[in-house]
């Protein structure tokens, strides 16, 4: 019976390598090599992006992302690059920031650097308002560093853990947070309203803290704003500081690193 069954099995084998060629994949289906299954031609793109509004675009390069199921798509729109993500089934597109968990880096700015753009950006401090920002630090302090934040962003909590490193060790350093929710964090928006309404920097650290927070009790324009003015400035995700010579610095860095950049500035290429 054991010698039945075990040939049974091997024939079951023997008959499936046979109708479907030998490629047998397990349950992720083509994760052992997406291509093989998925395609995205660059005609295919245009026609995504012109449904999007931006017939003008065009196609630099198509890629697998680092996250599976979707593509890696990098476009110029009269001058200006950015990279997109296309699902495998084409009836989606979102944009990035993707983050690699472990480094916490930002692999749509790595991809975006790769396409000849200047690694360093830099932004005028004078075009920021700070009126409606948090401040974490000291308002006499030397030396200003704006950072763009969103309550439900986990980098943005590992970030602040390290802007309290630097301010308890130094009083030169300020920080200005501006709270700019990002669309895929459904809670965020009223977070970052009930936030500014009550301009509490404790109750950002405690919705960083996972402690609840209560509803928003006044309305806002403050969130709005920043969210255009992120949009105006070509900041698509967070947490971003804004240096005081006014470097964009995308993505977590230790104390160390920060106190670096503000006492030791990159010299403008």
């Amino acid at each position: 019976m054991t010698k039945y069954i075990a040939f049974a099995c091997f024939g079951v084998i023997l008959l499936w390598v046979f109708l479907f060629g030998g490629n047998v994949y397990a349950f992720g289906g083509c994760e052992e090599n997406c291509q093989k299954c998925h395609t995205l031609e660059q005609k295919e793109v245009q026609g995504i992006l012109a449904k999007m509004k931006a017939p003008d675009a065009k196609v630099l390069d198509i890629k697998m992302s680092p996250v599976r199921g979707l593509w890696e798509v990098s476009v110029d729109n009269k001058g200006s690059r950015g990279v997109m993500y296309v699902g495998f089934s084409k009836k989606y597109i979102m944009p990035g920031p993707i983050y690699e968990v472990e480094t916490a880096s930002n692999k749509t700015q790595e991809s975006l650097g790769g396409l000849n753009e200047p690694a360093d950006r830099y932004i005028d401090l004078a075009k920021i308002p700070v009126g409606d920002a948090l401040l974490l630090g000291e308002k006499t302090a030397r030396y200003k560093v704006i950072v763009f934040t969103d309550p439900d962003c986990p980098f943005c909590g590992k970030l602040h853990a390290e802007l309290q490193k630097v301010v308890s060790e130094s009083k030169d350093i300020a920080f200005y947070l501006k709270l700019m929710p990002l669309k895929f964090h459904p809670d965020a928006y009223w977070k970052s309203q009930s936030i500014l309404c009550a301009k509490s920097l404790q109750r950002l650290e405690e919705n960083f803290e996972k402690k609840p927070i209560p509803r928003p009790d006044c309305e806002t324009k403050a969130v709005d704003e920043t969210i255009k003015l992120g949009q105006e400035l070509g900041i698509t995700g967070t947490p971003a500081l804004i240096m005081p010579d006014g470097l964009v610095v995308l993505g977590v860095r230790d104390a160390e690193k920060i106190m670096e950049l503000v006492f030791n500035p990159k010299k403008k290429g």
